[in-house]
């Protein structure tokens, strides 16, 4: 079913540790706008959808979110990566360390837990997928966010300037699953008098 090549789908390079970047980074792994949420929202949601095309962009998305999901992975692990224990505690990390140790954690940047209310499924094509449109443009707004914060990185800046793009090309491809969704629905149907 899946062909998974062992690399990420946009290089993690990270050559400086940095573990107050990593503290707001981590929001897009488990955060309320993060690509856990996401990919879990779009692969619920392709369920319920009338078509096969909006089914095949939810899933495409959705699959893609998860490598994403990677690639954020990847940058707060770098970002960490041999970090001591005091310099963690240093930048807002104790309590996280604390309770996960080295391992990335699904949270926001605050330290939420991901929760499942993250997940938007209201069993509406046009309510899912405008849902799905602002989720991407909060994602792309954050990633900005991000990059505004890392901007004397540039090793962190660049992954993240790729993920920001692919939001603004998931946003496009939600518009036209939308469109094509509510053209489906709006079909009035012809029924045959065989009399």
């Amino acid at each position: 079913m899946w062909l998974y090549q062992k690399k990420l789908e946009y290089p993690v390079r990270i050559k400086c540790t940095n573990p107050r970047l990593a503290k707001f980074i981590v929001s897009q792994y488990g955060g309320p706008d993060g690509e856990l949420a996401a990919s879990l929202r779009y692969l619920s949601q392709r369920f319920g959808m009338p078509d096969q095309k909006s089914k095949a962009i939810l899933n495409d998305i959705g699959t893609e979110e998860l490598a994403h999901l990677e690639m954020v992975g990847s940058i707060v692990h770098q970002l960490t990566d041999g970090v001591p224990v005091e310099e963690l505690e240093k930048a807002g990390l104790g309590a996280y360390y604390t309770d996960h140790g080295v391992d990335v954690y699904p949270a926001s940047a605050a330290g939420v837990p991901f929760t499942a209310a993250y997940i938007a499924c209201k069993g509406d094509p046009v309510a899912n997928l405008q849902e799905d449109l602002a989720a991407e443009q909060k994602a792309r707004a954050t990633y900005e966010k991000l990059i505004n914060l890392c901007a004397d990185d540039p090793d962190v800046v660049d992954p993240l300037r790729f993920l920001r793009e692919r939001e603004v090309v998931h946003f496009q491809r939600f518009g036209e699953a939308l469109n094509g969704v509510q053209e489906k629905l709006a079909d009035k149907k012809f029924y045959k008098n065989f009399n």
